[in-house]
């Protein structure tokens, strides 16, 4: 069996340095400045790094010939932590679905971090398992995630599955590499569709000018491939509630691909969602989509359903999990609005 020794659809950034210039600050390329500000580094790995899209001026990615000006913002983002986060457990509710001997599968609320990186040190997933499970496996590389095998967004609920030994981590991180994982989730997405169902292809990478958004590229010249199945549920005028099956499991994935085919996800506000993007002009519509965007103040997506063979019986577990209530109160709404259309 491969070592696998990352979570393969991870691909964050972390801020690694961080400035503002000052007022006073005589206009000078970019690369120029970093290396007099940081320590012990030259000013060709500042510009390898502005070649990679690392480097961040007042959210915009930039070349190493920018010029800086007074009270730019500058951030350099990097895909590997800074340092090793010293990870603190602490008592927090876990909402565990099924637990055995090898594994344990969590409802992850919305709002709630997976694994603690910078800005997030503390009430993360990661704090809470760390104090209801005391010792949980590790990869090498991935010694900040004890038990992680995957994750899912900090607003977007659903279902998580946690290693508790060696054998399922390793068995569990190679059925997500080798996409076999089974996973279903529910969005509620602006629009309405033409088919029932229908296949999304589409490499996703990150946004060559914002590199905490990922885009979505067609013709597959950067990124990895991406593969979204998705099945209409219900239809209610404006919006429509979709399964997802994810192929693939990429950064963003679902959110990306639904607002590259025109249907972001409602209340995305990465990815264009969380404004009128279907309906009348009409101020009753308007205040009526604002009452649903403060029911459910996040991306409406839900990891719904989990499939995999378990590490140790070797057989095809299957796991579901209920929408929580702010999804199932924006539907109510939506749903109660499309009646009263259709009557009127």
């Amino acid at each position: 069996m491969p070592e696998i020794t990352e979570i393969k659809e991870e691909e964050e950034l972390y801020e690694h340095h961080h400035f503002v210039v000052d007022a006073g600050q005589e206009s000078l390329r970019i690369d120029k400045f970093l290396t007099a500000k940081i320590a012990n580094i030259s000013r060709s790995k500042i510009q390898n790094a502005t070649e990679a899209g690392f480097i961040i001026v007042n959210g915009t990615a930039v070349k190493s010939n920018y010029k800086i000006k007074p009270h730019d913002d500058i951030k350099i983002l990097m895909p590997y932590e800074r340092e090793e986060i010293d990870i603190q457990p602490e008592n927090i509710p876990l909402d565990i679905v099924y637990e055995d001997d090898d594994l344990l599968i969590v409802n992850k609320p919305a709002g709630m971090v997976v694994h603690p990186a910078v800005g997030n040190y503390t009430g993360t997933l990661i704090n809470a398992l760390l104090y209801h499970f005391k010792q949980l496996p590790k990869q090498k590389g991935n010694e900040a995630r004890p038990g992680l095998v995957h994750r899912i967004d900090k607003n977007t609920s659903g279902l998580l599955v946690i290693a508790k030994t060696d054998v399922a981590l390793n068995s569990l991180s190679l059925q997500f590499f080798n996409h076999t994982v089974d996973r279903v989730y529910y969005a509620l997405v602006w629009g309405d569709f033409d088919d029932d169902e229908g296949t999304i292809e589409g490499h996703i990478a990150r946004h060559q000018k914002n590199r905490q958004v990922m885009d979505v590229y067609p013709e597959g010249d950067k990124g990895k491939a991406a593969i979204t199945h998705y099945k209409v549920i219900e239809r209610m005028t404006y919006v429509t509630l979709v399964e997802c099956k994810l192929e693939t499991g990429r950064t963003h994935q679902i959110r990306a691909h639904m607002q590259h085919i025109g249907h972001p996800l409602f209340n995305d506000a990465t990815y264009g969602g969380d404004r009128i993007v279907k309906g009348t002009v009409y101020t009753r519509y308007k205040q009526f989509v604002e009452n649903c965007f403060e029911m459910i103040p996040r991306q409406a997506l839900h990891a719904k359903t989990l499939g995999f063979i378990h590490p140790v019986t070797k057989k095809k577990v299957n796991f579901d999990s209920p929408l929580p209530q702010d999804f199932q109160n924006v539907l109510d709404n939506w749903r109660k609005f499309t009646r009263a259309l259709k009557k009127a």
